[in-house]
């Protein structure tokens, strides 16, 4: 039973650590042209691209974890690990794109669907396999950063879009609105989560 518990608490620790302390985009800049492209695209909801984002990130996380203790004995892992990452995603979104080709009471499917391929291979989601592979996670731990991760970049997705509503002001000099002012909000939020973690980012 204490097993269980610790392994709980150890999923819900390096849960809330990737949502804030290593967010994937302020502190680790993983899918930050996504997230750009996200804010000036009024056809694609943020908040359904960045649910889908997440779905994907736990349920690739414990396939390139197991496979990854496979093949922790075999000399020239590292060379394949990008190949690894990519595969995984791959039958993940596979998968996704059959439930939502077949199961019509899905909320949103086709949409979801055609967000897919730039959801699932998103460098966010493959820098979180990264992560996590290289420093060795246990399950628990590699699916808490994996859930806290894609949350991270949801949370970091709905910020920015709310930074940008806010800052179509008159007040700010016309050579830096649109773009120029979001990327040095990004700059901004990602020095101060920076500090925040104490400098001590793996990655």
């Amino acid at each position: 039973m204490s097993a269980v518990i610790s392994a709980v608490a150890t999923f819900f620790v390096y849960a809330v650590m990737a949502t804030f302390a290593q967010n994937a985009v302020f502190a680790r800049g993983m899918g930050v042209s996504r997230l750009v492209q996200l804010v000036g695209d009024d056809d694609t909801s943020s908040l359904l691209f960045g649910s889908l984002l997440s779905v994907i990130c736990v349920l690739s996380a414990p396939l390139t974890w197991g496979i990854g203790i496979l093949l922790r004995n075999f000399s020239y892992r590292a060379a394949v690990r990008p190949l690894i990452f990519v595969a995984c995603s791959f039958l993940i979104c596979g998968a996704l794109w059959l439930l939502f080709t077949r199961v019509e009471k899905i909320p949103y499917r086709l949409r979801l669907r055609a967000m897919l391929p730039n959801a699932g291979f998103n460098t966010c989601v493959l820098g979180t396999l990264l992560a996590s592979t290289v420093q060795r996670f246990t399950l628990a731990q590699t699916l808490g950063f994996a859930l806290g991760s894609g949350v991270g970049y949801l949370i970091a997705v709905l910020m920015v879009g709310e930074a940008r509503r806010r800052l179509r002001s008159n007040s700010v000099p016309k050579p830096f609105r649109g773009l120029p002012i979001v990327m040095i909000y990004i700059g901004i939020l990602a020095m101060a989560i920076y500090g925040f973690t104490g400098h001590m980012i793996a990655i």
